[in-house]
């Protein structure tokens, strides 16, 4: 779901929905003003309402962010799932769709992710929220697990589930600085997207994966020309 500034104050409490008007008037006070930059009475002012009205829906602020927070990683899990595709045609051209998506959310949604990453609001402020990104990142993790497989027997690697951290740090570090849709981003000589093959190459290639298309032998499928992520620009 995209906020569009044409649709402020359209919905109020006296169309029924308060609870997705205050959500969507959120979303749109985050894009303008990041997710410290706001009130809850501004909330309520943007969506039309009283100050009052929005704790028909939700304790304080905190939980308005929590809410947008929890729609934005089960957002982003259906993008990761949808990219992951349960690893076809192979694991190396599923992972690399992941990076790419990864990119795509922060570029596209980047309310929902100052939301998800930049609000202040812990992960385990409540179930609803802990579980939706647990799963989101379980995505990432499921293509650690399958890509941890590939190793060659005798390499000496980390736990796939260490894999599936240090992968979600770049991806993420990545998206933060050089890939959104916002102020935020910062300037680069190369794309995101480059950027984010390039270092994946580095860190697969230094645990010694195989990342020529002759020596996935062990997948499935036939391996992309470029390896995980693409070829490192030069």
């Amino acid at each position: 779901m995209s906020w569009r500034k044409d649709s402020r104050g359209e919905r109020g409490y006296h169309h029924g929905n308060l609870k997705e008007a205050l959500l969507q008037a959120a979303l749109g006070l985050i894009a303008e003003k990041g997710p410290a930059g706001f009130t809850f009475a501004d909330a309520a002012r943007t969506a039309g309402v009283s100050a009052a009205a929005p704790y028909r829906h939700f304790r304080d602020r905190d939980d308005l962010l929590a809410s947008i927070a929890q729609r934005g990683f089960e957002q982003f899990e259906q993008v990761l799932t949808a990219a992951w595709d349960d690893g076809r045609p192979n694991t190396v051209t599923a992972f690399e769709r992941i990076g790419k998506a990864y990119l795509n959310f922060a570029r596209t949604e980047p309310a929902f992710y100052s939301a998800m990453f930049e609000s202040g609001i812990p992960v385990d402020s409540s179930p609803e929220l802990a579980a939706a990104g647990e799963r989101a990142f379980g995505v990432i993790r499921a293509a650690a697990e399958r890509l941890a497989a590939l190793t060659p027997p005798g390499v000496t690697r980390p736990p796939a589930m260490m894999m599936a951290l240090h992968i979600w740090s770049l991806a993420h570090g990545v998206a933060s600085l050089f890939g959104r849709g916002d102020a935020a981003r910062r300037k680069l000589p190369m794309s995101p997207d480059d950027l984010l093959e390039a270092g994946a190459l580095i860190y697969l290639r230094g645990l010694g994966f195989p990342t020529d298309q002759n020596v996935h032998k062990s997948d499935t499928s036939t391996a992309p020309k470029s390896g995980p992520w693409g070829t490192a620009p030069k």
